[in-house]
């Protein structure tokens, strides 16, 4: 069942008053090493893209570092990550297009952005929201559980999850939405045992297997 739209403003006065200024938990210092983080993030965890980045981005945070680096030198700094081969080689061409294109510097608009290799709709999304604070949602696997499972929004794909989540959201809460819904999703709302007991939204919350013993 759809929430009210008194409830949707209820659960986002919550989890802001849990969590005022919420931020990512990659780690980075530039627009350029947060577009190669969240690059490195698909199917990977925050933490182990962190500790991969702490070994690259003190050698190579630049376009033109990581091309001399070489593909082959990139993946020595990458390797423990998930489908590094395929990251590598779209981290190259990435640098490669920023170059050529764009004066080595990342693009502002969602356009640009989403034809650079590598970088869907999801990663232009988290970097319009961190680096430019656009107001957009980036649906992850957390973003997707949590929207469904309470019933802030259905969809039976990351797209539809977005747009639900887009016409609901009151636009006070917009710009920090994306980070709000992935921390919930991350600590409180977890794919395997839920924590319904200490949760500060589940009281709107439509979940019918919710356990708040």
């Amino acid at each position: 069942m759809a929430l009210s739209k008194s409830q949707v403003r209820r659960i986002f006065e919550r989890l802001q008053a849990a969590d005022p200024e919420p931020k990512t938990e990659l780690h980075y210092s530039t627009p350029f090493e947060l577009l190669v983080a969240v690059i490195l993030s698909a199917q990977a965890t925050d933490v182990g893209v962190n500790k991969a980045t702490a070994r690259l981005f003190p050698v190579a945070n630049t376009p033109e570092a990581i091309l001399a680096l070489g593909e082959n030198g990139l993946k020595s700094y990458i390797a423990t990550i998930g489908l590094f081969n395929s990251k590598a080689r779209n981290i190259m061409r990435m640098c490669a297009m920023l170059l050529e294109h764009h004066g080595g510097e990342v693009p502002r608009s969602r356009e640009a952005l989403e034809r650079l290799p590598g970088v869907g709709r999801k990663t232009a999304n988290v970097v319009l929201n961190v680096v430019f604070g656009d107001e957009t949602i980036a649906v992850d696997t957390h973003i997707f559980r949590v929207a469904n499972r309470t019933g802030l929004a259905s969809g039976r794909t990351p797209l539809e999850v977005e747009k639900a989540l887009m016409r609901v959201i009151p636009k006070p809460f917009l710009r920090h939405a994306h980070h709000w819904l992935v921390l919930h999703g991350r600590y409180v709302c977890t794919a395997r045992r839920p924590k319904c007991a200490v949760c500060p939204i589940a009281g709107d919350c439509q979940w019918p297997e919710k356990n708040l013993l």
